[in-house]
């Protein structure tokens, strides 16, 4: 097994500017947050491969902020890929995230860290 854990490989991957998540080999199917194991079957055969960046939104929720900080939400997104994230929505406002909207991933810098969130699919 190599030295990186899942974890750290994940966030060097972003600080790539790649999302990246894993595979099994066996099953083919998707796993997200990354782990040495899939959850299933518990299959160690797992292999990064790049996320397609696109998902639709689960659910949302608004966490209200006092001003001046603005509001923000937090949403549960389910990638095409077939798992399932939290993260944000950007570039929309908070209240305006609805459960069904159909997004894109991008990584941004979060005070020196890279995350991933999404914005609004804007069509082809």
């Amino acid at each position: 097994m190599n030295e990186i854990k899942p974890e750290a490989q994940y966030r060097a991957f972003l600080a790539e500017g790649r999302f990246m998540i894993l595979r099994a080999r066996g099953s083919g199917r998707y796993v997200f947050y990354p782990r040495v194991a899939e959850p299933v079957t518990g299959d160690t055969d797992l292999e990064w491969v790049e996320a397609s960046g696109r998902g639709t939104v689960y659910s949302t929720t608004v966490v209200r902020k006092r001003p001046p900080e603005p509001s923000y939400n937090v949403a549960l997104i389910d990638l095409t890929e077939g798992p399932r994230m939290m993260s944000r929505v950007v570039d929309l406002a908070p209240e305006q995230v609805a459960i069904g909207t159909p997004v894109v991933a991008r990584i941004i810098d979060d005070n020196g860290v890279p995350i991933v969130v999404f914005s609004p699919e804007t069509g082809s």
